[in-house]
């Protein structure tokens, strides 16, 4: 059992914030995942037909995000939040990457939503994973630079477990060692807002979504939600 933890300093900070962590156990990442397939299939066309478009950061859901990167000292134009990075790839080149079907599907939930999201495969992750700030002197391994190791800044929201980084900049970059690939069996999802009042919904269409696209592929899916109010939650 993994918990996650949203830290008193994070919720102090951040009272709007929820996270929804959609725990998948027994994934199988090798069998074809046609929903997800065909979901990324009509992003790509709503974009080329010009029916819609990803929120970019005129959007009030990342303009959000680019505030509270500034507010723990990080540029948000030169280290973007991950839905805004994800969103200016899909508008320049007309498709979105395709890595494996598990980060693929929360590619294609992220940028329909306009929500940040990640994932961590759970049988890497040491202890119970904790939103919170910094202390500058953890390590970090980026994803695809095994031989890289990286500081945060003190102040930077992380998510950490008792072994080092799983992210930086909340939600710009993850970890190698958490990294999911088409063998993880057991993953934790996480979709975020830093306004819960305003885009609460939205969480909930997203977490909904997910949990129906990854349910054909494992065994068992949950959502669970973190807040200032349920600062805790045991996957």
């Amino acid at each position: 059992m993994t918990a996650f933890r949203l830290a008193p300093a994070v919720a102090d900070a951040f009272p709007g914030t929820r996270i929804a962590v959609v725990t998948a156990t027994g994934l199988r990442g090798r069998e074809p995942w046609p929903r997800t397939a065909a979901a990324l299939a009509e992003l790509e066309q709503q974009l080329a037909d010009g029916t819609w478009h990803p929120a970019d950061e005129t959007d009030p859901r990342i303009q959000a995000w680019h505030t509270a990167y500034r507010s723990f000292g990080t540029n948000p134009r030169r280290v973007r939040p991950s839905v805004d990075a994800l969103g200016r790839r899909l508008a320049k080149r007309g498709t979105l990457p395709r890595i494996n079907p598990a980060v693929d599907t929360y590619n294609a939930v992220s940028v329909r939503h306009g929500l940040p999201a990640g994932a961590f495969d759970l049988d890497h992750v040491t202890g119970d994973v904790v939103i919170r700030h910094a202390e500058g002197t953890e390590s970090f391994t980026p994803l695809g630079e095994p031989d890289t190791v990286e500081n945060p800044k003190p102040g930077e929201i992380i998510y950490a477990d008792t072994a080092g980084v799983l992210t930086r900049h909340w939600n710009h970059r993850d970890a190698h060692r958490t990294r999911v690939t088409e063998d993880s069996a057991r993953v934790a999802f996480v979709l975020e807002t830093l306004h819960a009042d305003r885009d609460g919904h939205l969480l909930e269409d997203a977490a909904n979504e997910l949990r129906s696209l990854l349910a054909p592929h494992t065994k068992q899916v949950a959502v669970h939600y973190l807040s200032p109010a349920q600062p805790q939650t045991t996957t």
